[in-house]
């Protein structure tokens, strides 16, 4: 029986009651299809919802259960944190979120943003003094190293002459802190001067094709001599200090303060190349004296002495807009 009924298309495991019923039931759907019952049924029930939720009691339902705090609570047993981050993950991994951050970072407004940033004066300030601090740490560094050397050979030279060793430890730099100094010095001035003669020879290679004359290399030797001159000259005079000294920290003092004035700057420069003609002999009491002193600093009435300065560039200390005095 029951192989006849699979046979014939129809359902074994329903029974003809049900057949019938679900028969009936889609007679009277496509009957409400036809004329429209089912629509009006579909709009009425949609006027009755819409009634109902604009109707005070809803309203006053809704006001309760916020009072009572369950509708948070249900808000909250709904939403998943876990379930969240692993849907904003999938959003951040996604092909079309790359899209849209290339789109971002190809735009003209990305790019006058990235400009803005670069001009920002908080920027500027914060990359000056970042190498401007890793150029003073390094000065630092140096200056502990050379007067370390300095307070050595100052050692061996007062057994050698026989002079009583020092008790206390002193701010005045000797040779080789000098030393250092200066070399950072002729650095500067070496870079400088390389420079120039780099651009005379450019400017002489536009008109001729000959290189710099023997008569005008003299000359640039002697405005050489001229400009090494004037550069410490100056710099003793106004601040008395050269970038070299202040790379280390160190300092000239007439007296305790750093206004060595022009006369009294020529007149340590002369006695300087005074003190260096006799084979540096003038430079010797910078070794193992207590105030090393040498010849040129005598004649000056200068020291040389240890001040520990921040290096700052003139563009670190460019105010910024806003910013506390």
């Amino acid at each position: 029986m029951s192989e006849r009924a699979s046979t014939d298309g129809s359902r074994p495991d329903v029974p003809i009651g049900g057949r019938l019923l679900e028969g009936g039931a889609k007679g009277v759907g496509r009957l409400a299809g036809v004329t429209g019952i089912d629509r009006t049924v579909e709009v009425a029930v949609e006027e009755a919802i819409v009634r109902a939720l604009e109707s005070a009691a809803v309203e006053r339902a809704i006001t309760r259960l916020i009072e009572d705090g369950r509708l948070g609570e249900a808000i909250e047993d709904a939403i998943d944190g876990d379930q969240i981050e692993a849907t904003v993950k999938r959003a951040i991994d996604s092909e079309v979120a790359d899209r849209i951050w290339e789109d971002i970072l190809a735009s003209d407004k990305a790019q006058m943003l990235v400009e803005r940033i670069a001009e920002a004066p908080e920027v500027r300030v914060a990359l000056a003094s970042q190498g401007v601090g890793l150029i003073s740490d390094l000065g630092r560094q140096i200056s502990r190293a050379a007067s370390a050397v300095d307070d050595f050979v100052e050692r061996i030279l007062r057994r050698v002459f026989r002079r009583k060793q020092r008790a206390e430890p002193t701010d005045h730099v000797g040779l080789v802190g000098r030393g250092v100094s200066l070399a950072a010095d002729a650095g500067i001035l070496a870079a400088g001067f390389a420079l120039f003669t780099a651009m005379l020879s450019g400017l002489l290679q536009l008109f001729t094709d000959e290189k710099i004359p023997g008569w005008l290399a003299a000359l640039l030797s002697l405005a050489g001599f001229v400009s090494v001159a004037v550069y410490f000259a100056f710099f003793w005079a106004f601040e008395g200090q050269t970038p070299g000294m202040r790379f280390i920290g160190i300092q000239l003092e007439h007296e305790g303060t750093p206004e060595i004035g022009v006369r009294r700057a020529f007149r340590r420069l002369w006695a300087t190349v005074l003190a260096v003609i006799p084979f540096g002999l003038g430079l010797l009491p910078i070794a193992f004296r207590d105030n090393r002193r040498g010849f040129q600093d005598r004649v000056s009435g200068t020291d040389m002495v240890k001040r520990q300065n921040r290096i700052l560039a003139p563009w670190s200390q460019n105010r910024v807009p806003g910013a506390p005095g």
